[in-house]
Order: C-alpha cells, then structure tokens, then sequence
C-alpha cells in the first residue's frame, strides 16, 4: 500500500461525520487521561482507571438489566464517581490500603457485571457484548450529540484545572501534608481530581474499552517521565504525546480496519519504548 493509497483511504474515509467526530472524541478523551495521569502515577493511583473502568462495566450491566440501556449514563456515571471517592477515602485507611481496596472494588465489579450480563442479558450473542466492552468496540464511530460535547466540555475542564490550580497541584500531587499546612484544602482538590478521572474513564470505554483504558492513563505519563524532570514539562509533553498516539491509533485503525482501542494501546507502547530508548541513551551520555 503506498502513500497515495493511504492518503485516498483517508480521505474518503473523513467524508463521514461520524469518522471525523470519532477523531475528535478520541483526541480529547486522550488529552485529559494523559493530563490526569501524571497526577496519577506519581500519586502511585495510576491502576485507578482499571478498578473504575469495571465498575462502569458493571454499572452498565445494571443499566441494561433494569432498561436503562438507551440513557444508561444515568446510572454509570454517578455509581463512577461515587466509587472514586470511596477508593480515594479507602486509599487513606490505614486498614485496608489504597491498592487492596482497589483490587476489591475492581475484581467485584467486574465480576457482578460479567455475571448479570450472562444471566440477564437478551442479547443473543453475549460473549461478543462482553468482548467489546472490555476491548473496545465500534461504538466511537457511532457517537451521539450530547457525547461529543460532553468530550468537548470535559477537555476545556480539564485543561482549565491544569492552567488555573497549577500551582495547587503540583503541592497536593508532592506533598499533601505541606500543601495542607500552607492553607490549600487538599481533600479539595483530591476529590475534583477524582471525579473528573471517573468522568473521562467512563467516557474512555467507547474508546479503548474497559481493560484498555490505563493505557491512556499510564503510557504518556511515563513517557514524559523519560524525557523530562520537570513537572511541568512532564505534563505538557505528556497531553501532547496522548493526543498524537490516539489521533495516530485512530487513523491507523481506519485504514487498516483493526479494532481502535488496541491499535492506540500499541502506539502508546511503541512510543513509550522510543523515549524509553532515549532517555536511556541520553543518560548514558550524560
């Protein structure tokens, strides 16, 4: 296939609204998960979007059990968010830790909601439901209104918090206790973090799919990581790197016909192995 080829495939392929929407929604669900996911991984919480991941997979079991199925964001989003501050408040217990409560949270979701699934579902084909949830599935491509400017009003959102509360961040990401002690309420901000993470995983389910969805959140903050020392140079890189490996993984995925949430996991892992490669070099020299 040469380039021309590529280029025509491309270009009849963006002829569609739904093609050019699905770039869009991928884009900007990739630049938030790659933002948060700084905070995340140095907070050593980078799994959280795995455990609240299957807890809108069995949120959205129930949806459809109960007929909620055509509006089952009602249900989804609001049992998301609940369950992060229950992970953020387990993670301070000293009984049961942060990893723990969410390897419970995580594993019992899933399993409800893979158990309601086979027993209630009147699908004919459930093992394929199961499958495209958890994997990702089509349903970018067919996106409705209200979802595009939910992505739309999530990502202004997002990057509002980032310019805005940098400096607030920074402190609760490094040290909770001195931002505390220097007056800025750091269960605040905590709290915001973890619901606007609950808000675009469940929006990164139509994505990548439910088992995908920490790559989103993982690989370009720990890209970043082998680049850059600086926080803020972590975070810009970071968002950048997101959208690129996402708007790269979608229109691979497009021309090739393969599924676009694992084609986006494959980019954000080769271009985690590039700067990983050369930061070990530029170490090396160093």
């Amino acid at each position: 296939m040469d380039d021309m080829t590529v280029f025509q495939i491309l270009a009849s392929k963006f002829q569609y609204d739904f093609v050019r929407d699905a770039l869009l929604v991928g884009v900007l669900i990739a630049l938030c998960a790659s933002l948060l996911g700084v905070t995340l991984v140095l907070k050593r919480f980078s799994f959280i979007g795995d455990g609240l991941s299957h807890v809108a997979f069995g949120a959205m079991t129930v949806a459809a059990v109960v007929g909620l199925k055509s509006n089952d964001m009602l249900l989804i989003l609001p049992v998301t968010i609940i369950a992060a501050l229950l992970l953020l408040a387990a993670g301070r217990n000293r009984k049961i830790m942060g990893d723990a409560s969410l390897a419970m949270i995580s594993v019992s979701a899933l399993g409800i909601g893979y158990l309601l699934m086979n027993r209630f579902s009147k699908s004919a084909n459930v093992s394929g439901d199961v499958c495209t949830t958890l994997f990702g599935s089509t349903s970018i491509l067919n996106l409705e209104d209200y979802a595009i400017w939910l992505c739309i009003f999530m990502s202004v959102i997002v990057v509002g918090v980032f310019i805005l509360f940098y400096n607030k961040i920074f402190a609760v990401t490094f040290d909770p206790d001195f931002a505390t002690a220097t007056g800025t309420n750091a269960n605040a901000y905590n709290i915001m973090i973890a619901v606007i993470t609950a808000v675009i995983i469940v929006m990164a389910m139509k994505l990548v799919g439910s088992l995908l969805i920490s790559a989103l959140v993982v690989f370009p903050a720990l890209s970043a990581m082998r680049l850059f020392r600086s926080f803020k140079g972590v975070i810009v890189f970071s968002g950048c790197l997101g959208v690129f490996c996402s708007a790269l993984g979608i229109l691979i995925s497009v021309v090739i016909g393969s599924p676009i949430g694992s084609t986006i996991v494959v980019v954000q892992l080769l271009a985690f192995i590039v700067c990983y490669m050369i930061g070990f070099f530029t170490k090396s020299k160093g």
